[in-house]
C-alpha cells in the first residue's frame, strides 16, 4: 500500500466521441492501478453505439470499424467497477473522465461514486510557477515518455510517470497534505443529493439556496459556480452561519451567466425580488438620496439633498454620492467639511448666522467664508474639489446602449438595465417594454464598465 494515502490509486483515461458527458460516449478506457510498489494496467476499446466523428477519428486514431465488434459499456461495467472499487480515481482534468463514467453508469441505472483527484489541480498546486498544466505541458516540462498520445493507455501511463516523479520530488508530508486537500469531498447537507451537485456548472452564474416551504435562504454569485457552492459546505463545521445554512438547506438552483457582469446584475435583481433571509447587502431600497450642486443663485446654498423620487439619473448632471438616507449623506458631507476646512453653516450642516464666525472657524476648522475671511468662490472651488470623488457619472449617450459580454448584449438606458439579448429582435423587444426604475446597485456595477458601452445604432432601435 502506498504510504502517501490509505487507499490504492487508479489512474484513468478515456477516449470519447466528443466533450459532452451526457450526450457523447466512451470509445476506449484505460485503468492503471498502483499500490505504491506495483502497477497493473488494463484497457479496452468500447463500442459507443454511435458514430465517431471524423475529427475524433483523426485525433485519437480510433476508427468506427475498430469499435464495431468491441463490447458496449454495459458488458464492461462490472470489470470497471471492480478495478476502481476502493481506489482513488486519478485523471487529468478528472471532471471530464469522472463525468463520462458517471453518466455511463447512470444509463444502466447504477450510481457511480468515488474519491477523485485531478492531476491538473495537483500540478497547479505543486508547480505554481508555471502557467500551463495541460498533459502536453507536463510531458514536455518533466520529460515524460509517451507511447501513444490521445490513446487511453498511453495517456494513463503518462499520469503514472508524473505521479512517481512527484513521489521523488516532494517531501511525503507535503505531497500527502496536498492530496488530502485536493481529493477531499465536502460533506453535503443531508437533504442535498450529490448528483445534484455534480450537475452544477463550473463557470459564471448565480446560485439559489432554498429551505423549508421553498423559501429562499441565500443567493450568491460566482465566476466558478460549482466551486463556490461546495465552499459553503466545506467550512460548515467552522462557521455557525454556514452550519445553520446547511441544516436549513433543502434545494439548490442556479442560473448560468455569460460572464461576471450578468452574474452580478442577476444576483442583485434576484435578492431584491426574493429577499432571501441571509442576504442583507443588496436588499431593495428606494429611499436613497444624493447631493445636487446648485449654483444658480449667488450666495444660495450650494448643495441640496434630492431623493430618489425626484432624481433623473443619466439625464441629470451635478449629482454627488448615493446614500441610503439623509443621515448617511450629512455624515459624509460633514467628514469632507472637516478634511477641507469647509464651513458647516454655509453647507447647512449646522445652524448659525452668516457674517459671524462659526464654531468651526473659532477652532480653526473653517477658513472663514461665514465671516468674510474667505470668498464664496474660493469656498465653492474647495467644496467642488472635495466632492469630486463622489461625483456620479452621467449617462454619456442620447439614447440606449449595449454592453457586450460573450454572446450576450446587455441593453442599458440612462443606467437602467433593460435586460440581456442575443440578437436585434430581442433588443427591440427590450426597448419596447420600457425603461425600469433606476437601481443604485445595478448602477454601481454598470458604471465600472462604461468604457465598453456602445451606443445602439438607429437601425437597431427604430421600429
Amino acid at each position: 500500500m502506498t504510504e502517501l494515502y490509505d487507499r490504492p490509486l487508479a489512474f484513468v483515461d478515456l477516449e470519447t466521441t466528443g466533450a459532452t458527458a451526457n450526450i457523447d460516449r466512451i470509445t476506449e478506457i484505460a485503468i492503471i492501478t498502483y499500490n505504491g510498489r506495483e502497477t497493473s494496467a488494463w484497457s479496452h476499446l468500447v463500442n459507443p453505439e454511435t458514430r465517431i466523428p471524423a475529427f475524433i477519428e483523426g485525433l485519437t486514431g480510433i476508427r468506427n470499424e475498430m469499435v464495431a465488434d468491441a463490447p458496449v459499456f454495459k458488458e464492461l461495467a462490472f470489470e470497471i467497477q471492480q478495478r476502481l472499487k476502493g481506489h482513488i480515481f486519478i485523471a487529468h482534468n478528472a471532471r471530464f473522465d469522472y463525468g463520462f463514467l458517471k453518466n455511463e453508469f447512470k444509463r444502466l441505472g447504477q450510481d457511480f461514486r468515488t474519491s477523485v483527484l485531478c492531476t491538473v489541480k495537483l500540478s497547479r498546486k505543486l508547480y505554481p510557477q508555471y502557467k500551463r498544466h495541460s498533459l502536453d505541458s507536463l510531458i514536455e516540462r518533466h520529460e515524460l515518455s509517451v507511447k501513444e498520445r490521445h490513446r487511453a493507455l498511453g495517456d494513463a501511463e503518462v499520469l503514472v510517470q508524473f505521479w512517481k516523479l512527484l513521489e521523488q520530488s516532494f517531501d511525503q508530508s507535503v505531497l500527502q497534505a496536498t492530496i488530502k486537500e485536493l481529493s477531499a469531498r465536502p460533506s453535503l447537507p443531508p437533504h442535498i443529493d450529490s448528483e445534484r451537485i455534480d450537475e452544477i456548472p463550473e463557470g459564471h452564474g448565480v446560485y439559489l439556496f432554498y429551505g423549508e416551504n421553498d423559501l429562499p435562504l441565500y443567493i450568491g454569485k460566482s465566476n466558478h459556480l460549482k466551486q463556490r457552492v461546495l465552499s459553503h459546505f466545506s467550512s460548515d463545521h467552522l462557521a455557525s452561519r454556514e452550519m445553520s445554512l446547511s441544516q436549513q438547506l433543502r434545494r439548490i438552483d442556479w442560473i448560468e451567466c455569460a460572464g461576471e457582469i450578468q452574474a452580478l446584475i442577476t444576483e442583485a435583481r434576484l435578492i431584491k425580488a426574493l429577499q432571501p433571509t441571509l442576504n442583507i447587502q443588496l436588499r431593495p431600497s428606494k429611499a436613497f438620496c444624493s447631493w445636487f450642486w446648485n449654483d444658480e443663485q449667488e450666495r444660495a446654498p450650494l448643495l441640496r439633498l434630492v431623493y430618489a423620487r425626484d432624481l433623473h439619473f443619466g439625464r441629470q448632471d451635478h449629482l454627488y454620492g448615493l446614500f441610503k438616507n439623509q443621515k448617511e449623506a450629512k455624515n459624509t458631507l460633514s467628514t469632507l467639511a472637516k478634511e477641507m476646512k469647509l464651513c458647516p453653516v454655509v453647507l447647512g450642516l449646522e445652524k448659525g448666522t452668516l457674517g459671524k464666525p462659526c464654531f468651526a472657524y473659532q477652532i480653526k476648522r473653517c477658513k472663514g467664508v461665514c465671516c468674510g475671511e474667505e470668498s464664496w468662490l474660493q469656498h465653492a472651488i474647495r467644496l467642488k474639489l472635495a466632492l469630486s470623488r463622489l461625483k456620479l457619472k452621467s449617462w454619456p449617450y442620447d439614447g440606449p446602449a449595449v454592453l457586450s459580454e460573450g454572446a450576450v448584449k446587455h441593453v442599458i438606458d440612462a443606467w437602467c438595465y433593460l435586460g440581456a439579448a442575443t440578437n436585434d429582435e430581442e433588443i427591440e423587444t427590450l426597448l419596447q417594454e420600457g425603461t425600469p426604475s433606476f437601481d443604485k446597485d445595478t448602477f454601481r456595477i454598470l458604471v465600472k464598465h462604461m468604457h465598453h458601452l456602445q451606443p445602439l445604432k438607429r437601425s437597431a432601435v427604430e421600429e
